[in-house]
């Protein structure tokens, strides 16, 4: 990361202040910065696009992975009412057969976010990113931002880093780890497409499917590394979502690396619609309908907290007296250099949970991070990287940034029953504490 000189951030001037700065407004950012406002907290949301909902809008990522087990709704609160607000304006399917999950449109997901940020207060800042940062003695002071109007500084008692990759706690200086133990590659980057005119009746079975790929592969026609195609129904008769091209040994936090992850995704999926138009039943009049805005990004920066969560706690099920939110989904790593993922289970019907401390980068009093880069080892990161969780957490870090802001306390310092109260107050789901 590069060094700018602390005299030149100290001259951008400040534009925008807040009691509570959410910088990124995917899954984890709205949550956060909606249930700020709603504890009562002056909050300011910014986002590089000119839109909300991240990964699920910009990334084009879809379905929801598993909220449910053992016949138990294990993430509520914010993220449930986002699910009923799709579901009151038709952007919300329940199809199901064997390869069906729920689906949302990502169209009218972008109109949620928005409104649900302007029902209670939330002020927007769009089209901007943050690009540096002032802190010192445990403080974040400003975050320095870019965009249309140029260089500019926001301030705030209480940032929330929802950035999805650790950005603004990184340019503050949080400690932070990335990818693997062995050579830090991280999980391989997948950029999302769909094809439309799809004739749903006719696609064969995923295993028949898989072989006419391989087949592909063998005959060189394809060189995607991933060892299988993942395809899902959407909200629209005729379309399926794929996931299933892989971009590997890259780094997402790298402008470098991301250029060429879009380029060689991009090549992937025209490839890949290529393939099913000539050999896949079903596809032959189909085209390809829409691709992500950006390429989506499973795994970069994991900032160090108070607390790291690893895989052993994900897999045995682990409960905290700090625990925030849960989470039911496997650790799901698929490979940083090529081909093959690695899939372990949790025992059935069984939830881990997320401590609070996990939020709070070390040594930082005025600093939350929310979403995937929390505080966890490569292994449990694979299973929180998800939506709904990052739903979750992010609710979490707005309650408690209110909470400081309103009782003039470091975010660390905090009453973590108060807390936990509070979200099950909202309708959270927690596990019973010890």
């Amino acid at each position: 990361m590069r060094h700018i000189d602390e005299g030149l951030l100290r001259s951008v001037p400040v534009s925008l202040q807040a009691e509570v700065a959410v910088i990124g407004g995917g899954p984890a950012g709205l949550c956060a910065a909606v249930a700020a406002a709603e504890e009562g907290a002056d909050t300011l949301l910014i986002e590089r696009y000119g839109f909300l909902g991240g990964m699920a809008t910009a990334g084009l990522i879809n379905p929801f992975m598993p909220y449910y087990t053992g016949g138990e709704q294990i993430i509520k609160g914010l993220f449930e009412r986002v699910i009923d607000k799709l579901d009151e304006a038709g952007g919300w399917s329940h199809r199901q057969d064997e390869w069906a999950w729920d689906a949302f449109d990502p169209e009218i997901m972008k109109l949620v976010c928005q409104q649900m940020c302007e029902e209670v207060g939330v002020r927007l800042r769009l089209h901007t990113i943050v690009t540096a940062a002032m802190a010192g003695n445990g403080q974040v002071h400003r975050a320095i931002l870019a965009s249309k109007s140029g260089l500019e500084a926001v301030e705030a008692d209480i940032f929330i880093d929802a950035t999805g990759d650790g950005d603004l706690a990184a340019w503050a200086g949080a400690e932070h780890e990335q990818g693997r133990p062995e050579d830090g590659l991280c999980q391989p980057m997948s950029l999302m497409f769909r094809m439309a005119g799809v004739d749903e009746k006719r696609i064969p079975p995923r295993d028949e499917i898989n072989r006419l790929y391989d087949e592909a592969k063998t005959r060189g026609e394809i060189n995607n590394p991933r060892e299988n195609v993942l395809f899902f129904y959407t909200t629209r008769r005729g379309e399926i979502h794929f996931n299933t091209t892989r971009v590997v040994k890259l780094d997402g936090t790298d402008a470098d690396d991301l250029t060429q992850a879009e380029l060689e995704g991009r090549r992937q999926v025209a490839q890949m619609a290529a393939f099913l138009k000539a050999h896949v039943a079903g596809f032959e009049q189909a085209y390809l309908a829409a691709t992500g805005v950006q390429i989506g990004v499973r795994e970069s920066r994991r900032i160090m907290g108070e607390y790291v969560l690893t895989g052993e706690d994900v897999l045995r099920a682990r409960k905290f007296p700090d625990g925030i939110a849960r989470g039911c989904y496997p650790i799901d790593i698929h490979n940083p250099a090529g081909t093959g993922t690695v899939i372990k289970e949790l025992p059935p019907g069984e939830t881990y949970d997320i401590p609070y401390r996990c939020l709070c980068p070390r040594e930082f009093d005025n600093l939350l991070v929310t979403g995937r880069p929390i505080s966890a080892d490569h292994q449990a990161h694979s299973s929180l990287r998800v939506m709904p969780i990052a739903a979750a957490i992010g609710e979490a870090a707005g309650v408690a940034a209110a909470l400081a802001v309103q009782q003039h306390q470091p975010v660390n310092d905090i009453d973590v029953a108060q807390l936990r109260q509070r979200l099950t107050e909202r309708g959270g789901s927690l596990s019973a504490s010890d």
